[in-house]
């Protein structure tokens, strides 16, 4: 979820507004973004947001905060097309200004800042570094990038020019981490082309799927050519994609791209005469891929059948990603991934990608960003061993000065997370999340004390089974017991009553179970 922030002479600008999604830390949720109350603060000298390229990481959360930031958005015209069906979903198309900005050498001028738009090789078209000016020196903001000879899909800046840029001064180069501790190079597009040809070409007979991220329209390119080489109709499952290869259209690629076949039709061809894409490579349930593994799907998979993965497996979807992969295994279905064949590369610089853009560069200041604090650390240890004068390894929240002066860090911002719980966008450490992690690790009790009545407890989520009417009754009368151990003014405090049958009741869950549930009292008729 990237956000990152340039002061200068008073004035902001944002580089992305991107979004993640929740893990099991957040029950219930499924998008995260960054808590933007350090900005929002400053909304007056907040200029302008400038997006680097369109994956959801840098873009998605444009929908939910641009409207209240009130600044112009800056893109490239792929990504812009992207983000204005955002706004558009959002109701918010025309509400949001969007410049479009020349994909090639783009500048605009922002207060203090004159930034260009630099292409570089990415796994999504239109991926941009941002040459940052400013009256102190140029910052060089890689974006996510990778240095890729053929890369399908666009026409990347080359060395020539990136020494240019080098010869002329970079103050600060703010550099993508990710693949830090990949001792090689990332590899190009064109290789993987080359491989997906042979690899489809091989399994004659058969139907063949392959699940890729839908924005790679350059992966989507290749695998059109392989369609049409093999001699196969081409099928397309999965929203995401058909969106993707209609922005793509719209904007000049997949030109030559062959008119999908609906699944019906796919469905009756012979085996061997049909190649699919699908999402769902990272094992998200309710995409094309999973819901095929599940059987649950117009595209119908059997025995003999190929799914090819053209995808990297991101850290954390290792789980879904193997259920899905045993669910086919168990039908016979083979499966070929990018350990068994160059079917995938990263579209993250590797550690001589990174080395060569130090020495084409030659900044004064190293910021690694991108990566967790493990690669961002090594980024830094890299670029010393290489030769660049400054590292500053920050994490969320540090303000760093880049110039006038030593630069490091200066001080920490506020810089939390904020969560979509259903509708609401709310804290991602606030009370209602909070409470529904810890009712989802121990389970819930209920204690209604009525006025005359013996206690009343339900029990939620307790791994009680047979035993729960016995300990039902029993912590019923703990708490009873609890409650008559009060005396005098304290027998008539509704906050101590409470309180006293709330451990009573948590004890007693925790001799039964050895849990430490939730507990709520619930007291008819007195005061809150």
């Amino acid at each position: 979820m990237n956000v990152n922030l340039y002061g200068c002479q008073g004035k902001w600008i944002m580089v992305d507004l991107g979004m993640t999604f929740s893990g099991n830390e957040y029950p219930g949720v499924e998008l995260v973004f960054a808590d933007l109350d350090f900005i929002e603060e400053r909304r007056k000298d907040l200029i302008g947001i400038v997006l680097t390229h369109a994956h959801e990481d840098h873009i998605g959360a444009v929908p939910y905060f641009a409207g209240e930031l009130g600044v112009p958005l800056y893109a490239t015209p792929f990504t812009a097309d992207l983000v204005a069906r955002k706004l558009e979903e959002a109701g918010l198309l025309g509400k949001v200004e969007i410049i479009i900005i020349e994909e090639d050498h783009g500048e605009i001028e922002l207060g203090p800042f004159t930034i260009t738009y630099l292409p570089l090789a990415h796994s999504i078209a239109e991926g941009n570094a941002l040459l940052i000016d400013t009256p102190h020196g140029r910052i060089f903001h890689t974006g996510d990038w990778k240095l890729d000879d053929d890369p399908i899909i666009g026409e990347p800046t080359t060395e020539e020019e990136l020494r240019e840029i080098g010869d002329e001064g970079v103050l600060a180069l703010v550099c993508d981490s990710t693949n830090v501790f990949n001792p090689n190079t990332s590899g190009s597009e064109g290789a993987v082309h080359s491989a997906l040809m042979e690899e489809v070409a091989r399994h004659k007979g058969k139907r063949v799927v392959v699940t890729t991220f839908a924005s790679n329209v350059a992966r989507l390119q290749t695998l059109g050519e392989v369609a049409i080489e093999t001699g196969r109709k081409l099928c397309v499952a999965g929203r995401s994609l058909d969106r993707i290869i209609e922005v793509a259209q719209d904007n000049g690629y997949l030109e030559d791209f062959p008119t999908p076949i609906s699944f019906e039709t796919a469905m009756g061809l012979p085996r061997g005469e049909v190649l699919i894409i699908a999402t769902g490579g990272q094992g998200e349930p309710r995409a094309a891929l999973g819901r095929m593994a599940d059987m649950n799907h117009p595209i119908e998979l059997v025995a003999g059948d190929v799914v090819l993965f053209s995808s990297r497996q991101i850290p954390g979807n290792e789980i879904p990603i193997g259920k899905i992969q045993n669910q086919l295994a168990a039908r016979g279905i083979q499966m070929v991934t990018d350990r068994q064949a160059l079917i995938h590369v990263s579209g993250h610089p590797g550690r001589p990608e990174l080395e060569a853009l130090y020495s084409w560069l030659k900044p004064e200041i190293l910021v690694p960003v991108h990566g967790e604090i493990r690669h961002m650390a090594e980024q830094a240890r890299v670029g010393k061993a290489a030769g660049i004068p400054h590292q500053v390894v920050q994490k969320n929240g540090d303000m760093v000065r880049l110039a006038p002066g030593k630069p490091g860090k200066l001080a920490e911002v506020r810089a939390g997370r904020l969560v979509l719980d259903g509708d609401i966008i709310t804290a991602a450490d606030g009370d209602a999340i909070t409470m529904r992690r810890r009712i989802s690790g121990d389970g819930v009790l209920i204690v209604v004390l009525a006025r005359g009545a013996k206690p009343v407890i339900e029990a939620i989520g307790l791994p009680l089974d047979e035993d729960l009417p016995d300990f039902l009754e029993e912590a019923a009368g703990d708490v009873l017991t609890a409650i008559n151990r009060l005396k005098g003014k304290d027998a008539r405090d509704v906050a101590g009553i409470r309180e006293a049958a709330r451990l009573a009741a948590r004890r007693a869950a925790q001799r039964w179970s050895g849990k430490k549930p939730q507990v709520r009292v619930v007291m008819p008729g007195a005061a809150a």
